[in-house]
């Protein structure tokens, strides 16, 4: 997973006027030609002056183009022109197809492409998991792998582009469903194989997020094996962590273990040190990773910039609990002495990933997002301890009523802000949103990274607190990101690339979305474009799906 050698030749030449194939003054007019905008090429390497001209998908010269004919001018008035943005974690891809609105929210924040997925996938599916089959226009939709998927999404039509990966949690449901159960020889079989199906449809690697049901049931020598698949066709190992707190350099030795033994990339997922009492151990795990990288393993990592997380609030409760599966554990809830039971449990032990401590055991840090139609909309937005007044009860009843009710999703406040700055100076840490598209008018709430994320690392990283510089900035959200997920033609403004870009003022770039009015769209990108189509044009949506699926 390397850029060509072609295009490395490319980025030492800055402002390079040249296009791929011949003079540009002697071919056709360019479908879009950019000038006078300040470039932050994506390298790392300081801004420059520039114009850029696209023809097709392709970016085909930058330079001095002002005197060439052009279907399309832009004026970008000195504004930042930087490659698209690639969000390392973006989850559902088929959102975009069942409610297409939902791009906007990525795409105004100017990402253009995303990798979807984390532990689970929209393949492979049996028909137990993939369950009533969406319908688009009219559509319905059946796949069981993902050839099937890619290929319905292509007949819709996205609006950016999408990588995926193959989710371990998603295997594992298929062949051995929900609950605490090792996969005999055969199963493993089966298992990997559907791995191999996946990689060979155009997956970028695998991932795990192993604090999650059933996810956690998996052992390190499973994860390997399915990992070792992925290896045969270069693939990568994505990773939420098996523990992001007390645990967190375990959780870190594991997964370079995990690529070590299969012969693979390490790619952690958000990485972070949740808990007040484990704050420190993010410069250990920072300096985990370095030494890792230093002894020839590739690890990289991605964060989100805000120092609440979201989780599913059944995450606050052991996992051994759905060992059988939610449908057997949740109506247990109804018992008295079980919830009692329970809560000196959360309150007692710290054994496993216990949210409730990471707070400071206070339901007052502990923010709903979005709940099932069954749940009294006026607790969204409200605190867990705000919601027990809503609902007539004290907070820990109300607590074990949402968890019953299944699919509460909450955002703890459990990071600080050193943290983050320890992360973003490390040269191999990205950015994600941990989130999916949302569309406000068919969504309750969301966390505001969903809205915000990239736009807010220019806007406090940048900007506010002088962490990084822009042009680091835009390496980690362009070519790093491009490079970790074997992207060769994303993530650089130089000849020959991808014609995914963006335009903004660097000065009125922010996130609008907060943890109070999450569903905001970010403000100061004025255009993106997407494989050479303008997406956002001149701060309005255009409406446009010229998204692609990447594989690998």
């Amino acid at each position: 997973m390397i850029f060509r050698p072609g295009l490395i030749g490319l980025l030492l030449v800055t402002g390079s006027c040249a296009p791929t194939t011949g003079d540009p003054a002697s071919e056709a007019p360019f479908d879009v030609l950019v000038t006078r905008a300040r470039i932050v090429d994506g390298t790392g390497n300081p801004w420059y002056r520039s114009d850029v001209a696209i023809r097709g998908d392709r970016i085909v010269a930058v330079g001095h183009l002002a005197d060439h004919a052009a279907i399309r001018s832009i004026d970008a008035g000195d504004r930042v022109l930087t490659p698209g943005f690639i969000d390392m974690m973006g989850q559902s891809s088929l959102v975009l197809i069942t409610d297409p609105p939902s791009a906007e929210s990525k795409l105004r924040q100017g990402i253009t492409t995303y990798l979807s997925g984390e532990g689970g996938s929209p393949a492979p599916q049996s028909p137990e998991t993939l369950g009533d089959p969406p319908v688009v226009d009219g559509d319905t939709l059946r796949w069981t792998r993902y050839a099937g998927y890619f290929e319905a999404l292509e007949r819709h039509g996205i609006a950016l582009n999408v990588v995926h990966d193959v989710g371990l949690t998603q295997v594992r449901r298929v062949v051995l469903g929900d609950t605490d159960v090792a996969p005999t020889p055969a199963q493993l079989e089966e298992m990997k194989a559907l791995v191999r199906q996946g990689m060979e449809d155009g997956a970028v690697g695998v991932s795990t997020s192993l604090i999650y049901p059933p996810a956690v049931y998996a052992s390190t020598e499973e994860l390997v094996e399915l990992t070792r698949v992925a290896g045969e066709y270069g693939g990568v190992y994505f990773t939420h962590m098996r523990n992001e707190s007390f645990a967190v350099l375990d959780a870190i030795r594991e997964a370079i273990h995990i690529g070590a033994q299969a012969g693979v990339p390490v790619h952690i997922y958000h990485l972070k040190a949740a808990g007040r009492e484990n704050w420190p151990l993010m410069q250990r795990a920072l300096a985990l990773i370095d030494s890792s990288r230093v002894a020839g393993l590739d690890v990289t990592a991605d964060i989100y910039p805000y120092i609440r997380n979201g989780i599913g609030l059944g995450s606050f409760l052991h996992p051994r609990h759905y060992a059988r599966g939610e449908e057997a554990f949740l109506p247990t809830l109804t018992d008295p002495a079980v919830r009692r039971a329970l809560r000196r449990e959360v309150e007692t032990t710290s054994d496993w990933e216990n949210w409730y401590r990471h707070v400071g055991m206070d339901w007052g840090a502990v923010l709903i997002v979005s709940a099932p139609d069954e749940v009294d909309p006026r607790v969204i937005g409200r605190s867990v301890a705000e919601a027990s007044e809503v609902l007539g009860t004290d907070p820990w009843n109300a607590f074990f009523d949402l968890v019953q009710a299944g699919g509460v999703s909450v955002n703890p406040r459990s990071m600080n802000e050193e943290q983050k700055w320890a992360a973003l100076a490390a040269p191999y840490v990205m950015i994600d949103t941990d989130a999916s598209p949302v569309n406000p008018a068919t969504s309750a709430s969301a966390h505001p990274r969903a809205f915000g994320a990239f736009p807010r690392v220019v806007a406090k990283y940048v900007r506010e607190d002088s962490v990084i510089t822009l042009e680091d900035a835009v390496r980690r959200m362009t070519s790093l990101a491009a490079h970790r997920l074997g992207l060769e033609d994303r993530g650089l403004i130089a000849p020959g690339m991808a014609a995914d870009f963006l335009i903004f003022d660097p000065e009125r770039i922010r996130d609008a979305a907060d943890f109070t009015d999450p569903m905001q769209y970010a403000e100061g990108i004025d255009w993106v474009f997407v494989n050479g189509v303008a997406v956002i044009a001149d701060g309005a949506l255009a409406g446009s799906r010229p998204g692609r699926l990447l594989r690998r």
